[in-house]
């Protein structure tokens, strides 16, 4: 009986393959004959037999795997009855389960007595399980994806990784000894690191395997014939591993190891401890180092160390600032690549080509290394799932990510076709006829131009997708450049200051600087600076590219000369710190509304220049004019802390403190941008404070509780305290540099103890709470600090306690306060704490406010104070400026004619105590009829232009001071209202 006659689908091929699928049909043929004839003679069932039982769609897929692979042909032809094997044991049409596969090698190298023995078991374990793989590759089963593939390799380089080191391990324990256990107490084994695709559970059907070798502590090895240094014991163990797997013998190999990323490469040690690895990144690690480690994954050995690892190592791999300069070592890296592509002839390489794997894999490697330290997400091993993650950041469009993907996998499939041919490590496009017919009809063409017509529209948006990541803005802007803008290689020359004086003067005259010469001669002094000559090399470099696009970026704007003004020193104040430098330089977008807010507002330019970071905001201009909501605030933040570790809480101070500045600069920027009302403005100022309150409330009440534990009767979960806000901040009028006049409240009679670990008096456990609020909010790290915090107002002030109880804040305002203490209560409420205690604060407040007063001596308070204030901090002498604030006439005139008319009337008309703002005051008095409407518009416009102009003031750096003929209208309505009101003749 002939084999290709009986058990082939011959039909189901092309014609230019009918001829390979007979020649390994008749070798099946002569092979099975031949193993008949051995079963015969020991009285076995005949092998031909189970051939013979193969239903028609595994005769097709028998012989589309033989039209493919030469591999699997010589596999079966050497190993006859391992179709039947794997046809038993499913593999044929799924990968198996992880612990199936580990229980039959850890089963089969249980017999193997020495090295030898033991190479044999894997490369068999190994060439039967590639088998499989390329089975189901090429035939895919319902659901089988390239993915499934990558998948079920990389499972296979885990598992004799695994196997191989533990039968090492105890194969060489009584010659070797085994390692000393570390400091803790816990065994130690070799870690070893998977790299690239290994690492990303991705690897491709005949790749190497990249591996890094570690082990935790040095020590001696206990148990031996003689104790080894660990580094000697680990290094041994790391060779015979290296040989279990890579070593070439009759029976092939089981993966080829590279281990060239290894600190040094080849020139540096087999294996290194944790210590030793740790300072080499730190101190000497480089950028591609970065970038082979955004994939490294213990794949074997001590998982849970390898873990630890890789944990220290984060700094190194992930900053915490958007490192731009990543993408420059990217696009260095591909520049190197393709000069290797072009020197080689290898254009039809599809992994190192124009429009190949390594581009797809250098966009999303870019986001990685580039945002992974702030966008947690993207800190994964697997390209796949990085890749899936980018449109929810807003880093790709959904619609490219849809598109990148296929196109990957298509490259990846025909990356399979390839390898599966001879199970050889290629990516180069077959020139052979017929190997080209067999990759066609794998991947499913009619032939091999319909394949490569297809290819070459992947390779094509592959390669427009890459562009728009890596492309160097430089080039971009001088292929824009027009008559209108000098080009970045003529800014190039007077950065440089490379040209004659007169001609660069008569360029920036040109651009349309009003004071050329004095522009030169700042741009002079920067470039000769110690600073910039102090710089590194790779440092001065991002300085030199950028500097012609910002002089550019400057020229664009209306008044360059202020803006250079105000962007200098942002840039000296980040020449130490060149990422920022390489944002800047990478995004024209971000250089553009740097101008446009630093021209509009020194605060803002100020702040950039001293939190760099803010930089990063640029980037997104649909929220950097967008201030978010309250809502939106609050769930922004608690992603954000949410990403670090729970016990880090100088990590998450630090994410507080970046939030607030982040948002306040959106806040701003919105502002000098006209779209949005002052009193929004102060709105959303407001809710930053508040957001900011809250996670401050629960980090102190965590780290106070983990201390000492609760107050019997509370709950742990919910913070039973409260933060009161009172001036700015509980009548919603904050401002740029607004400080927090706050006083804290719990609900407690005082007595008992906590729970915890260091038992404290409940009145002590307040105090250390409000402490702590205290504390994070006015710490000074280089971020800065959160807010300045006023804690005056509290009961008896300065002399009163931090934190009082709700009972003792209602007796002292019943009791002691004074008139001016309760104007300070009609501004106060709730911003942070228990939803409970509030509605108990805000009865209090509603009590104390709506009580009877006499009329002619809350009049005499209110007067008495208000000179008092007036005479300290009013304008000294009658002039031409007019203190905004503080003059008769003033903000703070209007703010005491609200707070007079609620503690007059608020007994009579409970809608006053609804509201803490000034505007909804006088907008309830006018509606109950107390004010005329007329006149509370009047105030209420007076108040706006007050409060505007003091608002614009803080933007642009000038003193909160007007000119006494500006205001002299809106002065002199709040001056009648006062002297009718409060001083009648």
């Amino acid at each position: 009986m002939q084999l290709n006659d009986s058990f082939l689908s011959v039909h189901t091929v092309p014609e230019a393959l009918k001829d390979v699928v007979q020649k390994a049909g008749q070798r099946l043929n002569d092979a099975l004959s031949q193993a008949d004839n051995v079963a015969s003679m020991t009285k076995q069932p005949l092998p031909s037999r189970q051939w013979e039982e193969l239903t028609e769609p595994r005769r097709k897929a028998l012989t589309r795997v033989l039209a493919v692979s030469t591999f699997a042909t010589d596999t079966l032809v050497r190993y006859p009855l391992w179709l039947a094997e794997l046809k038993a044991t499913g593999e044929l049409d799924a990968m198996p389960v992880y612990s199936e596969l580990q229980q039959r090698l850890h089963a089969a190298l249980e017999s193997a007595e020495d090295d030898a023995a033991m190479h044999r078991v894997l490369r068999r374990f190994r060439r039967a399980r590639m088998l499989g793989i390329v089975w189901r590759d090429l035939n895919r089963p319902p659901g089988h994806t390239m993915w499934h593939t990558a998948q079920a390799v990389s499972q296979l380089a885990e598992l004799c990784l695994e196997a191989a080191l533990g039968w090492l391990e105890q194969f060489y324990a009584a010659r070797w000894g085994l390692p000393a256990a570390r400091a803790d107490g816990s065994p130690q084994r070799l870690v070893v690191l998977g790299m690239g695709k290994l690492g990303a559970g991705e690897l491709n059907l005949s790749s190497d395997i990249d591996l890094i070798f570690a082990f935790p502590e040095k020590g001696e090895t206990q148990g031996g014939r003689k104790p080894l240094e660990h580094q000697e014991y680990f290094t041994k163990l790391g060779q015979k591993l290296i040989a279990a797997l890579d070593a070439m013998s009759a029976d092939g190999f089981v993966f080829r190891v590279d281990m060239r990323l290894r600190p040094l490469g080849d020139g540096g040690p087999l294996v290194g401890s944790f210590s030793m690895l740790s300072s080499y990144y730190q101190d000497q690690g480089r950028e591609w180092e970065r970038y082979a480690m955004l994939k490294a994954r213990p794949v074997a050995g001590d998982i849970e160390a390898g873990l630890e690892l890789l944990a220290s190592l984060r700094p190194f791999v992930y900053r915490r600032y958007l490192d731009f300069g990543a993408i420059e070592s990217l696009r260095e890296l591909k520049a190197m690549i393709n000069r290797e592509v072009k020197r080689k002839g290898m254009q039809s390489n599809i992994k190192l080509g124009s429009g190949g794997i390594r581009e797809v894999e250098f966009v999303v490697q870019a986001f990685q290394l580039i945002r992974g330290g702030r966008d947690t997400e993207l800190q994964v091993t697997s390209l796949q799932t990085a890749l899936k993650r980018l449109p929810e950041l807003g880093l790709l469009p959904q619609g490219v990510v849809d598109e990148l993907l296929p196109d990957y996998a298509f490259l990846r499939d025909i990356e399979h076709v390839i390898q599966a041919l001879e199970d050889r490590q290629t990516q180069m496009l077959p020139v052979d006829e017929i190997d080209q017919a067999r990759v066609a009809f794998a991947m499913g063409y009619i032939d091999w131009i319909a394949l490569l017509e297809q290819l070459d529209k992947v390779r094509e948006r592959v390669r427009c997708h890459f562009d728009a990541v890596i492309a160097d803005p430089e080039e971009d802007a001088e292929e824009a450049n027009n008559e209108s803008r000098l080009a970045p290689a003529r800014w190039r020359l007077i950065w440089r200051n490379e040209l004659e004086q007169d001609e660069a003067i008569t360029y920036l005259r040109d651009a349309g600087f009003a004071e050329p010469d004095k522009i030169l001669k700042r741009l002079q002094s920067l470039y000769q600076s110690r600073q910039v000559q102090g710089m590194q090399r790779i440092g001065f470099d991002r300085l030199d590219a950028l500097m012609p696009l910002l002089l550019a970026a400057v020229a664009e704007n209306e008044q360059p000369d202020t803006a250079l003004a105000r962007v200098q020193p942002l840039i000296e104040a980040v020449l130490r710190r060149t990422a920022y430098l390489a944002l800047l330089r990478e995004n024209p977008q971000a250089l553009e509304h740097l101008m446009r807010l630093c021209v509009a507002s020194p605060w803002i330019a100020e702040q950039l220049a001293r939190y760099p970071i803010l930089l990063d905001e640029l980037l997104t201009p649909e929220t950097l004019y967008t201030p978010a909501d309250k809502a939106r605030l609050a769930d922004e933040l608690r992603q954000t802390l949410n990403r670090l570790p729970e016990d880090d809480e100088e990590a998450q101070l630090e994410a507080l403190r970046v939030f607030k500045h982040a948002q306040m600069l959106h806040v701003a920027a919105s502002d000098v941008a006209g779209t949005r009302h002052l009193m929004k403005v102060s709105d959303y100022l407001t809710y930053i404070a508040e957001v900011i309150l809250d996670a401050v409330l629960a980090m102190a009440w965590k780290h106070v509780t983990r201390k000492h534990g609760v107050p019997q009767g509370l709950n742990e979960h919910e913070p039973a305290f409260l933060v009161i806000g009172y001036g700015k901040l509980g009548g919603i009028e904050l401002g740029y540099g607004s400080d927090l006049d706050l006083v804290f409240l719990h609900d407690s009679d005082g007595k008992g103890t906590t729970g915890g670990p260091r038992p404290i008096d409940t009145p002590l456990f307040f105090t250390r709470l409000g402490q702590r609020i205290i504390h994070l909010l006015t710490a000074v790290t280089p971020a800065g600090n959160l807010f300045e915090v006023d804690m005056r107002l509290r009961p008896s002030g300065n002399a009163g306690l931090l934190v009082t109880s709700l009972d003792a804040f209602a007796d002292y305002q019943q009791q002691n306060a004074w008139t001016w203490e309760h104007q300070a209560l009609v501004r106060a409420r709730v911003v942070a704490g228990s939803g409970t205690l509030a509605k108990r604060f805000d009865q209090i407040r509603g009590d104390i406010l709506s009580r009877k007063r006499d009329i002619h001596t809350l009049r005499e308070d209110v007067v008495k104070m208000r000179h008092k204030m007036r005479d300290h901090l009013g304008s000294k002498e009658p002039g031409n400026d007019f203190n905004l604030k503080h003059d008769a006439g003033g903000m703070v005139d209007i703010e005491f004619l609200c707070q007079y008319a609620v503690l007059a009337l608020a007994h009579q008309t409970p809608e006053l105590l609804v509201y803490s703002d000034n505007m909804r005051i006088l907008d309830t008095l006018a509606e109950s009829g107390h004010l005329p409407s007329g006149e509370a518009e009047q105030l209420k416009e007076a108040y706006l232009a007050y409060r505007s102009r003091t608002h614009r003031a803080a933007l642009t750096g000038e003193k909160a001071v007007g000119k006494a003929e500006d205001f002299k209208v809106h002065r002199g309505a709040v001056g009648a209202l006062w002297q009718r009101f409060l001083e009648p003749g």
